[in-house]
């Protein structure tokens, strides 16, 4: 009877066995067959966006330009390669964005020709593309956009791609800008310059952008700021030097315009000499709510960098 039971329990438990791997085998089959389809599903939405570049109208180009960029895949990218060369300079300039999710190298190869499109709204649009690849390559070809092109609004793009590319390597261009006198034409082109510098020295010490604005609101505590890849910046980067030097001149400057000032504030912030304490102090009553908050938060960030090389931390 014993035996019975023992033989009837082993042939349930080998049931379950089998009935489990059964189970395994078909979820697996399954998930596969998911796979699978997305895949299919996917390469699909990719052809349809690729007839819509190669045989839609202008506005089904753009569409379609704004779905692959939402895609943000090197795969749809090389679907919008095409409308680069498209007849419509909306759809060009369009495509310049679109096409920055492919390698950075690939992108640069690309998007170079547009630089000396005929039409200012493709130059400007693949100025500012160029700064979101963050190909080092591309700067000296941004460099002469910024000193040839005729065009403001396309040299502003390229001064801020300088920024977003965040290479040591442009600042002396930045630098020319801030060391002209101050005119109502440039003063676009003077704050991007010194919002750029900024950005640059942020992105060596950090390797990413952060929100510019004031966070006075919260307390220190939450305010981190982190340890930085270089304690002494100016010596490491002596072009940062010069551009600290120059930062202060501008924030000195009465002529000089309110944004302009508030950029130059948060760049010596970024570039952290203590040399820069001075002219910041000066500038936390300012009549200039926002210079006076941003001069307050690149003091802090200039004692939180001395206190890392204090202890090595």
């Amino acid at each position: 009877m014993c035996n019975v039971r023992l033989k009837m329990q082993i042939t349930n438990y080998e049931l379950q066995i089998t009935n489990l791997k059964l189970f395994f085998q078909c979820f697996v089959f399954l998930c596969v067959l998911c796979t699978f389809a997305g895949n299919s599903f996917a390469q699909t939405n990719l052809d349809v966006l690729a007839e819509k570049i190669n045989r839609g109208n202008t506005e089904q180009k753009r569409d379609a330009l704004f779905q692959i960029r939402n895609l943000e895949t090197k795969e749809a990218s090389r679907i919008a390669v095409a409308a680069l060369r498209d007849s419509n300079e909306t759809v060009r300039a369009t495509a310049a964005f679109s096409i920055i999710f492919l390698p950075k190298d690939e992108a640069l190869q690309v998007l170079l020709p547009l630089l000396n499109d005929k039409k200012e709204l493709v130059r400007r649009e693949t100025a500012y593309a160029l700064g979101k690849v963050r190909n080092r390559d591309a700067i000296n070809f941004l460099i002469q956009i910024f000193q040839k092109d005729k065009i403001s609004d396309v040299r502003n793009a390229a001064i801020v791609a300088l920024g977003e590319i965040g290479d040591a390597s442009a600042v002396d261009a930045l630098i020319t800008i801030l060391q002209k006198k101050p005119k109502s034409e440039d003063e676009f082109l003077r704050r991007s310059a010194a919002r750029s510098i900024g950005q640059i020295a942020q992105i060596i010490q950090t390797n990413e952008t952060k929100v510019l604005t004031p966070e006075k609101f919260l307390l220190d505590k939450y305010n981190l700021i982190e340890k930085p890849k270089y304690f002494n910046l100016t010596a490491t980067f002596p072009t940062f030097r010069t551009a600290n030097n120059i930062l202060i001149q501008t924030l000195q400057n009465q002529k000089e315009f309110d944004d302009v000032k508030r950029e130059a504030a948060f760049a010596l912030g970024e570039i952290a000499d203590k040399s820069a304490i001075p002219v910041l102090q000066t500038n936390l009553t300012a009549k200039d709510y926002y210079l006076a908050e941003i001069s307050q938060e690149s003091l802090r960030k200039i004692a939180v960098y001395a206190e890392y090389e204090k202890f090595g931390k």
